[in-house]
């Protein structure tokens, strides 16, 4: 069985900082920047990857969300604890570079794990914990 993944989903809550962190910091592509009824869905990929994205949208768009469902989700975004992905590099001190000089929230600087994996974690102005492993 030959399966991929093709998008995973990410909230933004100001859709315009989250786009500069994903294309002008991370350096990804914009595949699609859709509006609909005040809200905007936006598609990023790596570089040269279009086969695999990221689907920026906002949070409990949905219309089976409860009011208190969508308190909640801002709650946990604020505080970082809603959503997040893990990406790849094989330069993750040049991209750490690029976090930092793009003012982005750092977690934690790369360092080598106990587990076997050299790796980093910001936030996107979201407060999505992104972690970044060096592919080796």
């Amino acid at each position: 069985m030959d399966i991929s993944i093709h998008s995973s989903f990410l909230p933004h809550d100001d859709p315009d900082a989250s786009l500069a962190f994903y294309r002008d910091v991370l350096g990804f592509e914009v595949r699609e920047d859709v509006g609909y009824d005040g809200m905007r869905w936006i598609t990023v990929h790596p570089a040269g990857r279009p086969g695999t994205s990221i689907v920026l949208q906002p949070p409990a768009a949905d219309p089976g969300v409860t009011e208190a469902e969508r308190r909640t989700i801002a709650e946990m975004m604020a505080k970082g604890t809603y959503a997040g992905i893990l990406l790849a590099t094989a330069d993750l001190d040049g991209l750490f570079e690029r976090l930092q000089a793009g003012d982005a929230e750092i977690v934690q600087e790369p360092i080598e794990q106990p587990f076997g994996v050299r790796d980093c974690a910001v936030r996107d102005p979201a407060g999505n914990l992104i972690r970044i492993q060096e592919v080796r």
